[in-house]
């Protein structure tokens, strides 16, 4: 077997297929599942095969046992560990969004299955990157890329030892930050989202912390008519993008589903 103490494990259909089509020279071992014929499998042998991937095939057994009884969809991919991003990486991403960048901020969201989500909705919005502190909240890990769908390898995620800091740091590169608070007045639909913009979301539970809440320059709300009194981060995750990109009038290459 393959030494992966070092290596990252990608499962599912489309987290893999996402892999070798954006970051194929990461992939050092494709599994398959053994008397799985079907085209999609059969579509990922073909795909690793046109970017000289080795592909060994498995008995299912042994992709449950490789991911821990997750789901894997018959396709297991190890890939080499990639670098983290920090704050220079940001910058960097910054300067080519170009005069409408778009972040999202996630602060303390420690559920991997929340990060995976939110990951895979900041890129049907066209997020240019999500940055996390890189204490006490969720980071890549296999259950975060499976539940991405591939998002985790197109969306950057940036990783922050201070995310005061940094987001002092984005004000003055020109990002207007909205947070979002169950207290606050003003709804997200009133709320101005256009322009150079980060959305602040809070970790589960306890919401967003006090210096976070401090450094935004509007906090909305998400109007509610039943009974429940907040969303899920995730789920808010996606109607405060949504009500962005529909201010701003922009879904970079949006397909009809």
């Amino acid at each position: 077997m393959t030494d992966t103490t070092q290596k990252s494990l990608v499962w599912g259909i489309h987290s893999v297929r996402a892999v070798l089509s954006k970051h194929p020279k990461r992939i050092a071992l494709l599994t398959l599942q053994t008397g799985r014929d079907d085209a999609r499998i059969e579509q990922l042998a073909t795909l690793a095969g046109e970017h000289g991937v080795k592909v060994e095939r498995k008995a299912a057994r042994e992709l449950d046992h490789r991911c821990n009884g997750e789901l894997h969809q018959g396709a297991l991919a190890e890939l080499t560990p990639a670098t983290a991003l920090g704050e220079g990486a940001l910058d960097d991403i910054l300067d080519a969004a170009g005069p409408m960048p778009l972040v999202l901020v996630l602060d303390g969201v420690q559920d991997p299955h929340n990060l995976g989500a939110c990951l895979r909705t900041a890129d049907a919005c066209g997020v240019h990157a999500v940055v996390v502190p890189r204490d006490r909240a969720a980071s890549l890990s296999p259950i975060v890329r499976k539940v991405a769908s591939g998002a985790a390898e197109s969306v950057p995620l940036i990783q922050v030892v201070n995310l005061a800091r940094t987001l002092k740091w984005l004000k003055e590169r020109g990002l207007w930050l909205v947070g979002t608070d169950d207290e606050a007045t003003q709804t997200v639909h009133a709320g101005d989202l256009k322009g150079p913009l980060a959305i602040v979301m809070g970790g589960e539970g306890a919401g967003m912390r006090r210096l976070t809440r401090e450094h935004c320059d509007l906090l909305v709300s998400i109007p509610m008519a039943g009974v429940v009194e907040s969303l899920n981060v995730s789920v808010a995750t996606g109607v405060v993008l949504y009500e962005a990109i529909r201010q701003r009038s922009v879904l970079p290459n949006a397909k009809v589903q």
